[in-house]
């Protein structure tokens, strides 16, 4: 009988460091759509250039990567661990027939393969933007452009900051675009 509780005490503690791990996957960050004159700002402030390969970072709904493919002609991956948004995601990708340009993943961002990257678009929060920094730091090659919405990546400086205004009649509401470039 005391073998039987060792066993399960390990498959309890393999379950429990599974949950913890997801927890910490999960909620790096909300979904929060960026709206499109703010995407539309950050991809020319990254200047975005046909067949670049573009990186949206927690892609959420898909708009950043078909509007990199559909007005930029980049090639897009989008990485999302969330499912129903990567269904919305693979569902608009479709309904605009774009699938041979955009590359939806459903998956973590810290494991998916950056190397091939010439931009990255990151609508993270700061906490979020130092975890996925070291990764950025290793993976990434020489003059990759990283665009970040509202949150700086601290530790490095910004070849550029601009504030965006999202509606010039109202005033409001105010964006922050962070633009660095891989030395």
């Amino acid at each position: 009988m005391q073998k039987r509780f060792i066993c399960l005490d390990h498959c309890l503690d393999q379950h429990i460091r599974r949950l913890q791990t997801e927890v910490v996957i999960t909620y790096i960050a909300p979904f929060v759509p960026t709206p499109p004159q703010v995407v539309q700002r950050m991809l020319n402030m990254a200047e975005l250039k046909p067949g670049e390969v573009f990186f949206d970072l927690g892609a959420g709904d898909g708009r950043t990567v078909v509007m990199a493919a559909k007005e930029f002609s980049a090639r897009a991956v989008g990485v999302e661990l969330r499912e129903d948004l990567v269904k919305k995601a693979l569902s608009t990708v479709y309904e605009q027939n774009l699938q041979d340009r955009i590359t939806i993943v459903n998956g973590d961002i810290f494991t998916v393969d950056l190397t091939s990257a010439d931009v990255i678009f990151l609508y993270l929060t700061t906490s979020a933007n130092e975890k996925v920094r070291p990764k950025l730091d290793s993976e990434l090659k020489s003059g990759v452009r990283i665009v970040s919405h509202d949150y700086e990546i601290v530790g490095w400086k910004p070849n550029k900051v601009e504030n965006f205004c999202e509606n010039q009649t109202l005033g409001y509401p105010s964006h922050t675009i962070y633009l660095y470039k891989k030395a």
